[in-house]
């Protein structure tokens, strides 16, 4: 949620903003409605201390047993007032409140400022593409030659968008999920938490899913609906707190399930694991104080390509341009894995900076020198388990139809060095 304060103070650049995010100039607008519930509220209160001191003098007559007629009429009055006008003040708070929760968050100053992917970045690289003396296969070629991928199955008991994983495919997604678990709780200093799946309205709107993207999400009805990411709940672990400034910076990770409907990706990868309404992912959340968000993105970031490094696969880093970042972030970084399947780089996470915005939307603060301040939050993919096995089935194929297991994941598979 954005600051009136700011909104008022900086119309502008409020406007400039929401620009650069594809979005109208409403700063007017917003105004409008704000000096009416202001200038409503202000009416309120003469009243409420008008009906305040008619109250006294009305106590004070019946004391001395005098008529107070006149004056209990004038409350009765200003009764029917105060209500007409709680009701308008309401009225304006609910017109403000649906302008400011849809719009997006602003832009960090140092992100470029475009329309979509072709606009974003490179920021660095890491690794080399591998070289193969064969016609690298695709994930699902790999995974459906070695009868340990099954979309058909998978579209019989669920519809589209789902895969079911068999022996030693599905062994190779828990050891990558117990690997990065390990990685960031042991070298990285996440804290492991263990997160429910379903969460209530509340918790979305915090984070900003709801309430403009609820078609992006699979509902579970009675006020609840399926994670689409372990940032919601464990975003929402500081949820209408005050924390004590001792306790940040607050690190944690979790895996879990998240479920997508991906409403907008009709026709978009269809075949594959690539995008599913039903994947696991390694997700990473901090919550700091304002001042060393910036410098948290950089370790969150280095913390996720740490995942990628120990595997020895190539990838780059992306800084997000305006119009690509999600609805929370002031500022993201993309790592894209190199797949040469494809022949082509693909997302495999997503690390943002969202500044205080969450923070508003939860009412989530710290104390300082008897101040409570809002928390910056950030949060990022370290990694995706789904697209970390599809990269691994691409980058470590070979040409005898087998797929040679990193080194650093053997220790999960007794010191097994090929998926067969």
């Amino acid at each position: 949620m954005h600051n009136i304060n700011f909104i008022r103070e900086n119309p502008i650049e409020f406007d400039n903003a929401m620009k650069q995010r594809g979005e109208q100039s409403l700063s007017k607008k917003i105004l409008e409605i704000d000096e009416q519930k202001r200038t409503t509220q202000t009416l309120l209160q003469n009243l409420l201390a008008e009906r305040n001191t008619l109250s006294k003098e009305i106590g004070k007559l019946k004391t001395e047993k005098k008529d107070a007629s006149s004056e209990l009429t004038k409350v009765d009055n200003l009764k029917k007032e105060i209500s007409n006008l709680k009701e308008l003040e309401t009225v304006k708070e609910d017109e403000l409140y649906s302008i400011l929760s849809r719009l997006p968050n602003i832009p960090h100053s140092t992100i470029p400022i475009g329309l979509d992917e072709k606009d974003n970045v490179l920021y660095r690289e890491w690794g080399k593409k591998p070289n193969f003396l064969f016609q690298p296969k695709k994930h699902f070629e790999i995974g459906e030659n070695l009868n340990l991928m099954n979309f058909d199955i998978a579209s019989k008991l669920s519809g589209p968008r789902f895969v079911v994983l068999k022996s030693q495919l599905s062994r190779l997604e828990r050891a990558i999920a117990n690997f990065m678990l390990d990685k960031h709780t042991t070298d990285n200093g996440y804290s492991e938490i263990n997160v429910p799946f379903l969460v209530k309205d509340d918790a979305l709107f915090g984070t900003g899913q709801l309430p403009k993207f609820s078609e992006d999400l699979f509902t579970a009805g009675d006020n609840h609906w399926l994670i689409p990411t372990a940032e919601v709940p464990l975003t929402n672990l500081v949820r209408d707190q005050i924390l004590n400034i001792n306790t940040l910076p607050m690190r944690v990770t979790s895996y879990t399930p998240c479920f997508r409907l991906e409403a907008g990706a009709a026709g978009k990868d269809t075949r594959g694991m690539l995008r599913q309404h039903q994947f696991t992912k390694v997700e990473l959340v901090s919550i700091v104080e304002p001042e060393h968000s910036e410098d948290e993105l950089e370790r969150m970031l280095k913390s996720a390509e740490s995942i990628l490094q120990e595997l020895n696969i190539h990838y780059r880093v992306m800084t997000l341009c305006s119009g690509d970042m999600g609805f929370s972030a002031q500022k993201t970084y993309d790592i894209e894995v190199w797949l040469p399947g494809e022949n082509n780089y693909r997302e495999i996470s997503s690390c943002s900076n969202c500044g205080d915005f969450q923070a508003r939307r939860m009412n989530a603060r710290y104390k300082k020198e008897n101040r409570n301040l809002f928390v910056h939050t950030l949060n990022g993919s370290g990694l995706a388990v789904g697209r970390t096995m599809i990269a691994i089935l691409e980058n470590y194929q070979n040409s005898e139809d087998n797929v040679i297991i990193p080194e650093i994941l053997r220790k999960y598979y007794n010191n097994q060095s090929t998926l067969l």
